[in-house]
């Protein structure tokens, strides 16, 4: 991913990149049923690293798995980029945890941007004081031994009800989180930028008393000139 593309993607919401990948023709990118831990921190930005859970077997998922050093759920936070996102295929159940915070603290040392799960972290309120944003479905105590099996590292998965390539750049906020398809992701972010300064103009003339009729969606071109000067205006402010 650019860095430019990078700085415009921490500036929009999830909701007005919904908006330009529907006009893509894209409309299931938003991952379903997971919220941030902690509200309020800088949008996350990274490209996908993937890990997949399958339903636990009893007789080949014991606690002392964690002692192989190839276990993984270890091996995928070891080995997740600096800047990239650990993203979980949990298969929507949070009865178990897909990680805790020593995981999770493991993961922001190392520089990665984020971390994402389907199903639910344990040590929750302890993520949630991480500078890194993590986003999940609901807390949840039980070693994800007990329900998760991790299998694979950095394939396709599903996450939430998206497919998540290895690659896909993932955008987090307050909303929740939304799935960048690669090549597109350049693109969307200079559509999005667009967008969002638009959208501020919007809200500018609303909060003024100004009708949303033609002018959300653009279709006065009253609106369009009453724009362009707006532009120059707050162009020439900085």
């Amino acid at each position: 991913m650019l860095a430019s593309t990078r700085e415009k993607l921490q500036k929009v919401s999830t909701a007005t990149l919904a908006t330009a990948l529907f006009k893509q023709g894209l409309k299931n990118q938003f991952i379903q049923g997971v919220k941030p831990l902690a509200e309020g921190k800088p949008n996350m930005v990274g490209e996908a690293f993937t890990l997949r859970y399958i339903p636990a077997r009893e007789d080949l998922n014991p606690i002392t798995v964690f002692k192989d050093p190839k276990h993984p759920q270890r091996v995928a936070v070891e080995t997740c980029p600096k800047g990239s996102v650990l993203v979980m295929d949990s298969r929507k159940d949070s009865r178990a945890a897909s990680a805790g915070s020593i995981l999770a603290s493991r993961l922001m040392v190392r520089g990665a941007a984020g971390m994402v799960t389907d199903g639910g972290f344990r040590d929750s309120s302890e993520i949630a004081k991480l500078e890194m944003p993590s986003y999940h479905q609901t807390p949840s105590a039980p070693t994800n031994l007990t329900l998760h099996q991790a299998l694979d590292i950095n394939v396709p998965i599903g996450c939430g009800d998206v497919a998540v390539f290895p690659g896909d750049v993932l955008v987090g906020d307050d909303d929740g989180v939304i799935v960048i398809p690669a090549d597109l992701a350049d693109d969307i972010a200079t559509e999005a930028i667009n967008m969002t300064l638009y959208e501020d103009f919007v809200t500018e003339r609303v909060l003024a008393g100004h009708t949303i009729i033609g002018l959300y969606p653009l279709t006065k071109e009253e609106n369009r000139e009453a724009f362009e000067l707006w532009k120059k205006q707050n162009s020439a402010s900085k």
